[in-house]
């Protein structure tokens, strides 16, 4: 029963932290070690609360989870062949069992299903722009989209597409131009498709849980103070802050499903971060932040194999 109360803990206690993290703005002082957190939160909440499920369902065998499943799993094919008896047996146990294995179930179809119906978005967004995009001499490399409203994206994946609008380019000046194109090329080198994937699977399946959802909120928000501060790297902050108040003021509405891009929401978090960043962080920190988030990932897999 100790695998059991400590992943029972475990659980509670990544939740607690993901609330807490929600209303932290410590985060955006160092947005790349914040997600980390945030992903390791995400992973030991759902292995904690699987595996604190079936370890209680599976302690008559006192060998840990994967054990037991093992175990459990010979006992119910001799019992299917009329040998022996199938433990666990108790109706509290079996309760448990069920439901551990259903929310692991649930966990890895949700993500599944999220990931294959953002690739299909990615598809028919791509086919779209093949009819409607064309390239333009003046910004090499970029997709532009005949639209007058303001626009700016990225479509992730083994062929990435950065978009941009015929609005955008009359929007902008070139500088804040290079300065958000340098923005969505962040997006599509770090992968920050992936990084939200989870989070917005989740979302997806837990909609009325407004941990769930403030949990999403704050990491898209994370994601794109990550790409503004690589961008930061190749162009003036001002200039990028300046681009970012003009979609404001544009209203720059939702990207397409898959993308990723600049939109008019978290405009003036992400403005008077680049105009006036926070003291970073002190190394020590950054650094204990990143072991801290690695020792909480393994801990929920080590207790599954917990012989207790």
């Amino acid at each position: 029963m100790i695998a059991a109360a400590v992943l029972t803990a475990l659980a509670m206690a990544c939740a607690l932290g993901a609330w807490r993290l929600t209303f932290a703005r410590w985060p955006w002082r160092t947005p790349r070690a914040a997600i980390l957190l945030w992903q390791s939160l995400g992973v030991t909440w759902g292995l904690a609360s699987v595996g604190a499920l079936l370890a209680y369902a599976l302690e008559p065998y006192r060998r840990g989870v994967l054990y037991g499943l093992h175990a459990f799993a010979q006992s119910a094919v001799s019992f299917g062949m009329g040998h022996g008896l199938l433990q666990p047996y108790d109706l509290p146990r079996v309760t448990a069992l069920v439901a551990g294995l259903s929310l692991l179930a649930v966990l890895i179809v949700v993500l599944l299903a999220a990931g294959f119906q953002t690739l299909r978005a990615r598809r028919r967004h791509r086919a779209l722009l093949s009819l409607i995009a064309h390239d333009d001499p003046g910004v090499p490399g970029v997709r532009i989209l005949d639209h007058p409203g303001a626009a700016a994206y990225c479509l992730p994946g083994l062929r990435s597409e950065v978009v941009v609008s015929a609005g955008t380019l009359s929007l902008l000046s070139r500088d804040e131009l290079a300065a958000v194109l340098a923005h969505e090329a962040a997006h599509v080198r770090e992968r920050h498709d992936l990084v939200l994937l989870p989070f917005t699977a989740l979302n997806w399946a837990m909609p009325w849980l407004s941990v769930v959802r403030d949990a999403h909120s704050s990491v898209a928000l994370l994601v794109e103070m990550a790409a503004d501060d690589h961008a930061r790297r190749y162009c003036s902050p001002r200039r990028l802050a300046t681009a970012l108040l003009r979609f404001g003021t544009a209203g720059a509405g939702a990207v397409p499903n898959g993308a990723l891009g600049a939109t008019s929401e978290h405009v003036m978090a992400r403005v008077n971060r680049l105009v006036k960043p926070g003291a970073t962080l002190p190394r020590r920190f950054r650094y204990g932040l990143v072991t801290f988030s690695v020792l909480l990932s393994a801990s929920a897999p080590l207790l599954w194999i917990y012989p207790g």
